[in-house]
């Protein structure tokens, strides 16, 4: 009897030190209660949505991937925590679709909704001044704001060409910067230059520096532009950010002036500079909705005949201007002022003796 006894107290010894060993986690991991609620609030938000809805036994399995099969899980503690988070206000929709059938959870509610994700997407894969890499990287950070389900249906249709894309870095520190100084208000100095012929990229003014009061930032034809008041010529210009050099915001302030954007904006053709005028154009009835996307539904359009109309703005008078206007050929025909007339007049000459000439 004292052997069998000895041999009996030796097995229970035995069957304590492997289970405390197991409760270190030799054989089972245990989770404290913080833990497992963060878990599982991340098991929610990144794996469920309204078309994929978990049970208890799905949450508990992914609880096994991600700390082992041997994980000491509670099934009651995970309504609890269910409870929990929903008093807090963590989205979680529970259905069930019968009495006495398994309930199905998920987190339904998101910030945005999987179209606009998709046109953030798309946004970002078409702006020039992001560089290639930063794409990328954007579009994952954009794909975490939904379901890991969801978030493949977001697959970029849009072709990242490096081509096009800015392969300068500084872009995004420039917009910031920029940001911050139109907030505080603050005078910008900068270097700005162009690219010359042998794809070099040369400063403007021999590198001197560009003094500014910014007024605003805006995306057009897929660049990003600082408009500013520039103090030497004191007049409004636009300068391209990925174009400008050694940023720096001084510390000398202006006074808060009240700037129309999308006036200036409207009123500019391919972001040229020049003089602002009233200008008379008439159109063929087929551009109607170019000029309207152009001036907006509250342009001074007016019936001419059963074939044209006429425009009547006020528009930045420039190189660009005229370009612009020689895209639509003879469905436009400038009428004021003289001096704009003058313009298309001489380039479309221009044009003609480039195609009569039999030299290169």
């Amino acid at each position: 009897m004292a052997v069998a006894t000895g041999l009996f107290l030796i097995d229970i010894n035995t069957y304590c030190i492997r289970y405390i060993l197991g409760a270190r986690g030799d054989k089972m991991t245990r989770i404290d209660n913080k833990e497992r609620m963060l878990k599982l609030m991340e098991i929610l938000r990144e794996q469920t949505d309204e078309e994929n809805e978990y049970t208890l036994d799905d949450i508990a399995e992914c609880f096994k991937k991600e700390y082992g099969p041997d994980v000491r899980l509670n099934k009651n503690s995970l309504r609890d925590d269910i409870e929990h988070l929903i008093e807090a206000k963590f989205d979680i929709t529970v259905n069930q679709e019968k009495e006495g059938m398994p309930k199905y959870y998920s987190h339904q509610y998101r910030l945005f909704e999987l179209y606009e994700l998709r046109m953030l997407i798309d946004a970002v894969a078409s702006a020039r001044f992001i560089t290639k890499d930063e794409t990328k990287q954007l579009i994952r950070k954009i794909k975490k704001l939904t379901s890991m389900h969801h978030a493949k249906k977001l697959h970029n249709e849009i072709l990242i060409d490096s081509s096009v894309k800015s392969e300068s870095k500084m872009v995004r520190l420039a917009i910031n910067d920029l940001h911050e100084a139109i907030f505080e208000r603050r005078i910008v100095t900068f270097q700005y230059g162009r690219y010359n012929i042998n794809k070099e990229f040369v400063l403007s003014h021999d590198g001197g520096e560009y003094k500014v009061k910014p007024l605003a930032l805006t995306w057009v034809n897929d660049f990003y532009y600082l408009i500013a008041y520039y103090f030497s010529k004191e007049e409004i210009r636009h300068y391209r950010i990925d174009r400008l050099r050694n940023v720096r915001i001084t510390e000398e302030q202006f006074p808060y002036e009240p700037f129309d954007v999308s006036k200036y904006v409207s009123s500019t053709f391919h972001m040229y500079a020049g003089s602002e005028e009233w200008i008379k154009i008439r159109f063929h009835n087929d551009l109607i909705n170019v000029i309207i996307d152009k001036f907006g539904r509250d342009a001074d359009i007016r019936k001419l005949n059963d074939e044209h109309f006429i425009l009547t703005a006020k528009a930045i008078v420039s190189e660009g201007l005229v370009k612009w206007l020689l895209n639509w050929g003879n469905q436009a025909k400038v009428l004021s002022p003289p001096s704009l007339v003058d313009e298309v007049v001489y380039e479309i000459r221009n044009m003609m003796a480039v195609y009569e000439n039999t030299g290169d």
